[in-house]
């Protein structure tokens, strides 16, 4: 009787899953992966039993030692690029009869070419777009093996101003639906009029396979709240003759709960279309009820109120796993933003992963979503120019038309420094970008990062196909703009463009410039093992410091925002250094997801948390002058003490955005204190560090999904007896893993360190390293051990479910 009823659950559930009329596979198992050119592998009969067996998503340059002979240069990384094949045996679903099956690929790196069962599907270029095919006539009856191989060609090098990646390092889904069904990104929900009151849903539909229809279909759209409440309802009958086009109807919800960065509330559509009352498609899309605008004195309201756009630049690689797609890995860097003050995005310079914009939209962090850095000049040798002439229309639409939903996105780019911006071409391209967008999503504002401030020599400007003006740099020149380009929004594209290496404390005063000018394009007499120092005073010639960068916008209500250059250090264009720098240096937070100390800058001027942050550490020559800075908010002063003697109090100026002093070095405490009207706010010290004693683990999260792709994050931290971390050491720390996980990557933040990513040891850098550890597919304990020489092991669990 067991078995009985074990049986009738079983055939319940294939029942419901299979009568779905929309069925989306998870296709990122069970791959075969081979690291060189086999133009065969296309074929059914080809042999891959020698092949590597992984799951998507997959990169493998990240995989590799970095080194100075890989053609993408330091600039790409200092990792290599080549061919590669991916092939996966799959059986034909029992659920396909009379069905359309599509392929879905989130991305993959670069110039894919894919075949099913030895015929040729098509190819797509951009290594940064979504892209589908239809694979319904070329499979195998139901039960029958079907082969799809992917052939991946990111050869010819450079093609990136940054570190691309290389492979399906995205996923890959499978699409089953019913012949009559929504098309590819057919559902485009907005809000075109919204008050605390009431909104204003807009929900338009677009079908496919239909022509031959000879009765109505009805259309039945739901509005769900985040409790799962229905809110709003309507069915609607459609004729046949109005099939084919696009399918609107309104939707009034009473006293919406609006989305923003401080409340990211969401809603979820339901779109179903029955024919002869026969459900034959349903789609779920999430979206968000928010209303925005620019004004041209005020900057930026969403909702109706003034908000500044507190933003940074991020590319797209996630440090020691890096173009891998990694859900769990992007919400931590968008965590450790939103605890900074971050309430927006710039996706430079590319289209994001899809998982990407839903984290935003959940976490409540506006996006700038950009399709392009360069159109027909090139920046590099093998970069997008190519492609660009044959393809951008069909790229930026699906960008657009797939992106459209998300409540985060408030602001398309159409480029980034493109070079058309300086001749007359650029004015004719602008304006058909634009006007591709707008074919596509006339709710939200188009715009460029453009660098020429002078409008007779901005030739994109000259087209007035942008709705804000983004610039980038040229700080100095912000008063001016209103003037010289008249009656548009302006938004600080990207700034700054600082320079650090965390835990590293050069004492100097002035701002320096590494380089120092477009002539060098190296740093001359820099650090000789390539380092910056983490203190606010280095920049590259275009930038300045993150105080000075930030205060140009916050002081100019005109100015809508900021984009800071970077939010993380990413891999690759490691300004001001050659070889055997490889990552940048730009970013408030390290590679490894550690922040520097400018961090608490933005912290200080970006939250309402009170924030007392005080620099560098403590372990100096004795009687060496000392630069020791303090970041902090909510007070008017801020005292310092050294081992209990006061050394004064100190507060900001107009000027500056910390408070410092100088400080003959004595071991011992420094200890700050900030006060508000006479009362204590905070406090913060820093000891001087003793001996080396033991190394402390710290995990972000003790329990993982056993799905294979959940993370933890654990820091190694080398401290003394007293548990104060030693900001010098650089030991090597051996990491091992036993249970239902793996070792994903280690890393430390410096961006001159050569071992590869992959490795399971590192070295410290400044005290600190980090291990990335992934989960199984099954259930179990995973135990991370670090090691070092002469230090007892330790270990930390982490628990599977």
């Amino acid at each position: 009787m067991k078995k009985l009823w074990s049986l009738i659950f079983i055939l319940s559930l294939y029942t419901q899953v299979f009568a779905q009329p929309r069925t989306q596979i998870n296709f990122n198992y069970d791959w075969k992966f081979k690291l060189d050119d086999e133009p065969e592998a296309k074929n059914i009969a080809f042999n891959d039993d020698a092949w590597r067996k992984l799951n998507l998503p997959h990169d493998w340059s990240i995989e590799a030692d970095f080194a100075e002979e890989h053609p993408a240069t330091n600039q790409g990384g200092a990792l290599p690029g080549g061919i590669a094949w991916y092939r996966k045996t799959f059986k034909t679903p029992a659920n396909t009869q009379n069905k359309t099956v599509s392929i879905q690929f989130d991305g993959v790196y670069q110039h894919s070419e894919v075949w099913i069962n030895g015929v040729f599907l098509g190819k797509r270029p951009n290594g940064y777009i979504s892209f589908q095919y239809d694979i319904t006539p070329h499979l195998k009856p139901a039960n029958q093996e079907n082969i799809i191989a992917v052939r991946v060609n990111n050869s010819q090098q450079p093609n990136s101003r940054w570190y691309s990646g290389s492979g399906i390092y995205r996923n890959v889904k499978l699409l089953i639906t019913n012949p009559i069904a929504i098309a590819q990104h057919g559902v485009f929900v907005t809000t075109p009029q919204v008050s605390a009151n009431e909104a204003t849903l807009k929900h338009q539909l677009q079908l496919e396979n239909i022509s031959t229809l000879k009765s109505p279909l009805e259309v039945e759209v739901k509005v769900l709240n985040a409790k799962g409440k229905l809110v709003a309802r309507n069915i609607q009958t459609v004729p046949v003759n109005q099939l084919s086009g696009i399918i609107t109807q309104n939707l009034n919800v009473k006293n919406p709960a609006l989305w923003s960065p401080q409340e990211p509330n969401l809603y979820q559509v339901i779109t179903k279309v029955y024919q002869n009352k026969v459900l034959v498609d349903e789609l779920k899309t999430t979206t968000g009820i928010r209303s925005f605008r620019f004004d041209v004195k005020n900057g930026f309201y969403l909702n109706d109120m003034p908000t500044k756009i507190l933003g940074v630049c991020l590319h797209h690689d996630l440090g020691a796993i890096g173009a891998t797609v990694n859900v769990r890995a992007m919400e931590r860097q968008l965590e450790i933003l939103k605890a900074m003050g971050t309430n927006a995005i710039r996706t430079a310079h590319n289209p994001p992963a899809p998982e990407f914009l839903d984290l935003c939209d959940k976490m409540g962090f506006l996006v700038m979503d950009e399709a392009f850095d360069m159109w027909k000049k090139r920046k590099n040798k093998f970069d997008y120019h190519r492609d660009f002439e044959e393809w951008h229309e069909r790229d930026l639409a699906d960008l657009v038309k797939r992106d459209r939903n998300h409540p985060s996105v408030f602001m398309w780019s159409i480029g980034n420094e493109i070079r058309e911006q300086f001749d007359s071409t650029g004015t004719k391209i602008a304006a058909n970008l634009s006007k591709i967008v707008k074919l596509h999503d006339n709710t939200r504002p188009v715009t460029t990062a453009l660098t020429e401030t002078e409008p007779a020599k901005n030739f994109i400007w000259k087209s007035n196909a942008l709705d804000v003006l983004g610039f980038n740099y040229k700080y100095f020149d912000y008063d001016s703009l209103p003037k010289r380009f008249g009656d548009i929004p302006l938004i600080a594209a990207e700034t700054t463009s600082a320079l650090q290496t965390r835990g590293v404390y050069d004492l100097a005063d002035t701002l320096r410039l590494w380089p120092a000018s477009s002539k060098d394009k190296f740093v001359v007499n820099g650090n000789p093992d390539y380092t910056v120092t983490a203190y606010d005073n280095v920049a590259a010639y275009w930038g300045t410091s993150h105080e000075k960068a930030w205060k140009a916008v916050k002081d100019r209500n005109f100015m809508s925002g900021i984009f800071v250059w970077t939010g993380f250090d990413y891999l690759g264009e490691p300004v001001p250094y050659d070889f055997p720098a490889r990552s940048s240096y730009y970013g408030i937070i390290d590679l490894a997801g550690f922040p520097k100390d400018v961090y608490y800058m933005y912290q200080s001027e970006w939250t309402n948390q009170p924030v007392l942050h005080l620099l560098p550490h403590w372990n100096w020559q004795a009687g060496k002058v000392v630069d020791v800075w303090a970041y902090y908010n909510q007070a008017d002063e801020v005292e310092l003490f050294l081992n209990g003697k006061s050394l004064g109090k100190k507060a900001k100026t107009t000027d500056e955005l910390h408070v410092s002093w100088k400080v003959p070095f004595e071991a011992g405490t420094l200890k700050a204190i900030s006060y508000l009207n006479g009362k204590v706010v905070l406090e913060k010290e820093i000891r001087t560090a003793g001996a080396p004693h033991h190394i402390v683990l710290n995990v972000d999260r003790n329990k993982l999904n056993a799905d294979g792709n959940d993370l933890a994050f654990v820091t190694a931290t080398l401290v003394d007896e007293a548990g104060t971390i030693i900001p010098y050491a650089d030991n090597l720390i051996k990491f091992t893993l036993s249970g239902a996980g793996q070792i994903a990557g280690t890393d430390n933040g410096y961006q001159a360190d050569l071992s590869s990513l992959s490795k399971p040891n590192r070295k410290l850098w400044k005290g600190k390293a980090l291990a990335v550890v992934k989960a199984s597919q099954h259930a179990g304990k995973i135990v991370l051990t670090a090691e070092a020489d002469g230090f007892k092991p330790v270990s930390i669990n982490i628990k599977t479910k």
